[in-house]
Parts: structure tokens; sequence; C-alpha cells
């Protein structure tokens, strides 16, 4: 079968490898497969895997052959949660699984789904339901993880939130916002046409960073805002999501930083007594979550969908997409 493998940072290449071994998991006929950021910091070797590796982690697909369990039968469309966990460690027993320290992620650790056919095991498998699009759903994986970031922090209607840094998971988190009741929404980018996209998916107002603080003050009166989501991952705009946040507020760092610059507001942090979480990877109720979400057309997923292209084209399109700025989410076709 064929699939994408990376050789090396910046070395992708579609090449044939062994079909999956029969076991007692569920073959899947993989659909569509979908880019993220961690895959870009991969292929660019920012984050260090063992070569040769098998790319990606976000996938829908055709159950092939059922699992030994047999929860789903053959030809369920399903989405697969790519996070692999051992079940018995200390945070699997204590239902974090999502920080299993035995697991990893397909597509890093282990080989990914930028393939045609894929084994995992049935109880990483969620039933799509009629209503959701196969090109489209890759996106359901990205969901689940902000409606895990989502499951940790209460919000009100009267509340005003922003979120910043708007791509795909920064307007997803718009979404989340405005359907959990939230009518006061500033989402904070640069990109003139993605302040576009976020007023027309729920955002109030979208802003440059540099009118977001009196956005903010305008929309809170004078508050700050109740709720901060950062989906940039720069230490810069998780400096700016503290100084947006009022006192009593929370931060949810979404955005993975890995850099460090001029530091931290850290006496804001006491000063409001700000609650600041790094919400990780993602649950299989908050899988369960996003479907329903997106199959009761509280959430949009195709407006995010820039690139749809046949898998053969995945290493040009690596090279040139991931970072032009008019590339939101790039989406493989398998099969």
């Amino acid at each position: 079968m064929k699939a994408l493998v990376l050789e090396g940072p910046a070395a992708a290449r579609i090449k044939e490898v062994p079909d999956p071994v029969p076991t007692d998991a569920a073959l899947i006929r993989v659909e569509w497969a979908g880019v993220c950021g961690t895959d870009v910091s991969i292929f660019e070797g920012k984050i260090e895997v063992g070569y040769p590796r098998v790319m990606g982690h976000e996938a829908v697909g055709v159950i092939e052959t059922p699992g030994s369990i047999g929860l789903f039968p053959k030809s369920t469309r399903v989405l697969v949660d790519p996070g692999l966990a051992c079940g018995y460690c200390h945070l699997c027993r204590a239902d974090r699984a999502n920080l299993c320290v035995n697991g990893g992620l397909l597509g890093r650790d282990f080989d990914g789904v930028f393939t045609e056919y894929l084994s995992v095991p049935e109880t990483l498998l969620h039933r799509l339901p009629d209503s959701v699009a196969s090109n489209e759903a890759p996106l359901l994986q990205v969901l689940g993880t902000c409606v895990h970031a989502h499951s940790q922090f209460e919000v009100f209607p009267g509340d005003t939130a922003a979120v910043i840094g708007l791509g795909v998971t920064g307007l997803l988190h718009v979404q989340l916002l405005k359907a959990r009741g939230i009518t006061s929404i500033v989402a904070v980018t640069r990109s003139g046409w993605k302040q576009e996209m976020a007023c027309r998916l729920g955002a109030t107002e979208a802003v440059g960073p540099d009118l977001a603080s009196e956005a903010i003050r305008k929309a809170s009166r004078g508050r700050g805002a109740n709720v901060v989501v950062e989906c940039a991952g720069y230490e810069s705009t998780l400096s700016q999501a503290i100084e947006l946040a009022g006192s009593g507020g929370t931060v949810s760092a979404f955005g993975t930083v890995t850099q460090r610059d001029s530091g931290l507001p850290y006496y804001q942090l006491y000063h409001k007594e700000l609650v600041v979480l790094n919400p990780r990877a993602a649950l299989p109720r908050d899988y369960a979550r996003a479907i329903e979400l997106v199959a009761n057309g509280a959430i949009e997923l195709a407006p995010l969908v820039t690139h749809r292209l046949p898998l053969e084209d995945a290493p040009s399109a690596l090279g040139k997409l991931i970072h032009d700025p008019a590339t939101l989410k790039i989406l493989f076709e398998v099969n």
C-alpha cells in the first residue's frame, strides 16, 4: 500500500509500505486525512521522530475489517482518535488517558494515518453520522482537542471572551464560545480575511493586536475578559492574553509555546489571581461531543478547509502550502 513517509527533515515522499499485519484491531481504509501544526513541526524537523515515519494523525475512514470486539460492523465510517494510551498507568486510571506516560501519538511516536490502510484498536474509533461529510471530518480531531480545552473552564451568558490567533483552532474556539452562549467575543489577528471569517462564524468583533486592549475594555465595560483563549503559541501572545484577562479571569494557553522571549507579565498573574490552563490532546468524550456539535450544526468545519488534494500531492504541498498565509486546513484524499 502507499503512504507518505518522512525519511528526514523536509524529506517526505510517497512510497510503498507493507500492508498492516492482521491483528485483533480494526482495519481502516483511510478516506481523508488532515495536516495540523504538529505535522508541520515534524516535517520540518522541529519535533524529532524516528525515521522513517509515516506521517499524520487526523483521519477518517471506513472499517474494512471489524475488530475482535465487534464495536462497529464493516463499512462503518469512523473518526480515528490518534492518541494511544496504555489504560493501566496512574494517569489512565485517573481518567487522564490524554496524559498517559506509556502512550503516544500516531504520526509522531508511531506510524500515522497518511496511508491507505490503518490498523487501530476499536476503542479509538468514533462512528460518524451521515450528516458529517468525510471531506471535512478530519477536522473533528482538532475540534476534539478544542472541546477538551473548553471542558476545563466555565463561561456564562454575559461574559466577555477573547481568542488570540485565528488559525483553524482559533476559529473553532470562536464557534465553541458562541455555541456556549457567549455573545461578546473579541477575535484577535492581523489577517483581514481571517477577521472577516471570525465575525461570520460568531465573533462580535475582530481586531488587530494593537486594538485588542481597547476592544476588550469596551466589550467588558472596563472589567477585562472573563476568558481568553490563546491559540498562536508565542510568548508574546500569551503575555497579551494575560493582559486582556480581567481579575479573576481564566487564560487557556491552547497554543503550544516552545520559545522564550522577554518573559510573561508575572505580577499580573498574581495581582489578578488568574487561572492559567494548559489543555493537552483530548479524551474519548471530547471527540464524541465534537461529533455531536458538528452533526447538529452548532459548529461549521467546511469554511476552514482551504485545500483538498490527493495524497500524491502531499510532498509538494507540505513544502509549498503549509506557511502560505492563505492556507488554513489542508486535507488529503487517500482512497
